[in-house]
């Protein structure tokens, strides 16, 4: 008998098994990456965001061990309650087996939707290459890429978090032939910034072109696609302050010395505070956007 239980909600299963468009929604987000309070906010308009557009929402956790595609009223209220372990990949299984509590990451998100049967996911931004501290190789790389790499699944986010090594991560995506396109933009986002000094490959325009991108590579290769949209311009992060709040987080990590998993809400935490709520402003406002543009594909899609 199978340890690990994957279980769809009633509507997640019935949108699936009619072929409807369905969007998957992380839970790590509304578990560790926002306060409380808001997080339990931000959830709840994620899945009117798809709802409006016409698609069905399936926010992803894990909760007592079983895999949960599909949360209701009470199952969100409980992942944003706080206690969640924040479970990559490897840690599902674990996860499974003890009949623990956690909240999914990109990831094992995106697992456990192309599991489920669902192809199009949207999150905030996509885990990458860490910048190493002065003076030693930066050997932490984000599952993510792996993951994706492998998996049929396109992300929609926008770009990796500016907290990264941009760079390293560009290149690692192209190595591993994980097709980058850019929704309306020529240029990587860089998650509070609309534009990173890196160009995307392949540049679409609408969520018909997207999805014809999407199916053609499908026909070519099992691995998923990432679709990068930049932060609404209104809600864009001052490049200045931008720059010194990661000056200011970098020499955050190593008076702490963070590393590995707890690098990123370390950071995001700092942005946060040091900001006084204007980083929080912009990745709520990037999430809900990314969102909106992964129902309209979900939905190019399904038609």
């Amino acid at each position: 008998m199978p340890v690990v239980s994957i279980e769809l909600s009633a509507e997640v299963a019935a949108a699936v098994a009619d072929g409807r468009p369905v969007v998957a929604l992380e839970s790590t987000l509304l578990a560790h990456g926002l306060p409380a309070g808001r997080n339990h906010e931000v959830g709840v308009r994620l899945e009117r965001v798809v709802r409006d557009a016409g698609a069905v929402p399936a926010t992803i956790a894990v909760l007592d061990g079983v895999a949960r595609v599909g949360l209701d009223a009470d199952q969100l209220a409980r992942v944003c309650g706080g206690g969640l372990a924040k479970l990559s990949l490897r840690d599902l299984g674990a996860a499974a087996a003890l009949r623990r509590d956690g909240a999914t990451t990109v990831a094992s998100t995106a697992a456990l939707a192309e599991r489920a049967g669902i192809g199009v996911f949207a999150t905030g931004g996509l885990g990458g290459v860490h910048l190493g501290m002065p003076g030693e190789q930066a050997w932490d790389v984000s599952a993510d890429l792996d993951v994706l790499a492998s998996t049929p699944v396109t992300v929609v986010c926008s770009g990796v978090k500016s907290v990264l090594n941009i760079a390293a991560t560009v290149e690692v995506l192209e190595t591993r032939s994980v097709p980058v396109l850019g929704y309306r933009t020529d240029r990587f986002p860089a998650f509070y910034r609309r534009e990173s000094a890196f160009t995307v490959p392949w540049r679409v325009d609408t969520p018909a072109e997207a999805a014809a991108v999407i199916a053609a590579h499908a026909e070519l290769s099992s691995s998923g696609v990432l679709l990068v949209n930049p932060v609404p311009a209104e809600h864009e992060m001052d490049a200045e302050l931008h720059e010194r709040l990661l000056t200011g987080g970098m020499a955050l990590l190593r008076e702490r010395g963070v590393r590995g998993k707890d690098v990123t809400p370390v950071l995001l935490e700092h942005f946060h505070t040091a900001s006084e709520g204007v980083s929080l402003e912009s990745n709520v406002e990037l999430v809900a956007d990314n969102t909106r543009v992964a129902a309209e594909v979900a939905i190019a899609l399904a038609g």
